[in-house]
């Protein structure tokens, strides 16, 4: 809850301050972008809350897309705990259990927890251009699985050297970032603990881990997980900068999860380059898909094709705003004051980036950057300390959605002092369309799509818009979804 210090008044050099954003909201910018295919006035919601008293109509498809499913699909709902934490290149330790408790919010059980970090490993030369080395992605690991499933000792945390034998089985990345195979009916998994690390990838210093309940193996049909990596950082294709991402099906809904880690900087201009990064990162991305009935391979899967996608991480958008004041706004927790001047929500509102995604309110103060590991003090703020980075206080670590059938209940940031930055999580319900089969539940996990060099893909120059891919993508997969249906009615 934000405190009643909201009630005083702004500083008197505040509205100097102020960018001219071209609307005051994401809302308000949908509305007007959007004013000349207005549906019926039945569908239209007024609200009041412009600043300037003004009134103004929403499109309340796009306002509540994300509550509204075809009502005569079946559904059910699942609990998706969603969060991101840049770690400054700290490995775990043993004392961080009690932060990670916190952080992952147990005692609220969700059914899939999706964890995204940054800084795994220190960015220094031999981590970026060296070869992987998954020792830190499997301490933390380790960790979370003690933390989700009651520090039980589970098989899943040692490498599998002779799989078992069964046609029921599901592929997953065991901890060692090695695949691993086990039968989903295997009583030593079930009887370990409620989680099973469903997929985990490691990119340099961008990670994500990705869990699940697993009386959902029985519940439900769960398949084609699979992963993929985009690198965007020195020189356009090294590993410092760049994307994790995974792609999974739930019975009819298809999920992505995306881990980014954009340039950083807070210099003029520097917003440009996490535009540009993140074009990047929705243009590389692809999921290979199964052969069809006809025998021809279907285009590899992109983002924006599934149906729910959840992009987080340290996302780096910086403020607007001269370091004094952002403090003075930070001092009196004047939250929808200070993001008037975020970057995040200034692109969003001007279409630069991340067009008809969404982002809960933030009513929690600026996640970066602390002044060191063990503090609650902001770098720079006075008195400083010898060689301190002079910072302005940012939200950095961000959570958005996109698609149909999402609600967010939470969005909240955690305390823990083990960084510089603080973990940012998200509890969301999500809607999934049910369908019918007799065959058994499997889980399939498969190799990264074949694709171009990293290097041949950062020559390519953006051939369109964000919003021209995201009107491509979504039309395929209405399109797919329709003859889908259509097909089901026939049989």
């Amino acid at each position: 809850m934000v405190s009643s210090s909201l009630q005083s008044p702004l500083p008197m050099d505040y509205n100097h301050y102020k960018p001219q954003l071209k609307t005051n909201s994401f809302r308000h910018w949908f509305s007007r972008k959007h004013n000349s295919k207005k549906p019926p006035p039945s569908l239209l919601i007024k609200h009041s809350s412009d600043e300037s008293g003004d009134e103004y109509e929403e499109d309340a498809a796009s306002f509540m897309s994300s509550e509204i499913l075809d009502p005569c699909i079946l559904t059910d709902e699942l609990r998706i705990f969603v969060a991101t934490w840049n770690v400054a290149g700290r490995s775990p330790v043993g004392s961080l259990a009690v932060d990670l408790d916190e952080w992952l919010n147990v005692k609220e059980s969700a059914d899939i927890y999706v964890l995204g970090f940054q800084e795994i490993v220190p960015l220094k030369a031999k981590t970026v251009i060296g070869g992987e080395d998954m020792k830190e992605a499997t301490n933390w690991n380790l960790l979370i699985g003690q933390i989700l499933n009651n520090k039980c000792a589970c098989r899943w945390m040692t490498p599998m050297l002779d799989p078992t034998k069964s046609e029921n089985y599901n592929y997953f990345n065991n901890a060692l970032g090695e695949t691993s195979m086990t039968s989903v009916e295997d009583e030593g998994v079930n009887r370990c603990g409620r989680y099973t690390l469903m997929a985990s990838k490691k990119m340099v210093g961008v990670f994500i881990s990705v869990w699940i309940n697993t009386s959902l193996f029985k519940k439900y049909s769960i398949s084609s997980v699979k992963l993929s990596a985009v690198a965007c950082g020195i020189m356009g294709y090294l590993g410092n900068k760049g994307s994790v991402a995974v792609s999974m099906s739930i019975e009819g809904t298809s999920f992505c999860f995306v881990v980014a880690h954009l340039a950083s900087g807070e210099k003029k201009g520097d917003e440009g380059r996490r535009n540009h990064q993140v074009s990047e990162i929705f243009k590389r991305t692809t999921f290979t898909r199964q052969f069809q009935d006809n025998g021809c391979m279907p285009q590899p899967l992109t983002i924006l094709g599934h149906d729910q996608i959840f992009w987080f991480g340290d996302l780096n958008y910086r403020l607007y705003l001269e370091n004094d004041l952002a403090r003075e706004l930070i001092k009196k927790q004047h939250w929808s004051a200070l993001q008037e001047f975020d970057q995040l929500r200034k692109e969003l509102g001007d279409g630069g980036v991340f067009q008809g995604w969404r982002e809960g309110n933030i009513e929690f103060a600026p996640t970066y950057k602390y002044s060191t590991f063990n503090s609650n003090r902001y770098s720079g703020t006075l008195p400083s300390r010898a060689g301190e980075k002079q910072r302005t206080p940012a939200w950095c670590d961000r959570i958005l959605w996109y698609g149909k059938g999402v609600k967010q209940h939470s969005y909240f940031r955690s305390e823990s002092k083990f960084s510089d930055h603080r973990p940012v999580s998200a509890l969301f319900s999500t809607r999934i369309e049910l369908i019918k089969s007799d065959d058994a539940k499997m889980v399939s996990l498969q190799s990264d799509a074949p694709t171009q060099t990293e290097h041949e893909r950062c020559k390519e120059e953006a051939s369109s818009t964000l919003h021209s891919l995201n009107s491509k993508e979504l039309e395929a997969a209405s399109s797919n979804k329709k003859s889908h249906r259509r097909n089901k009615r026939l049989q």
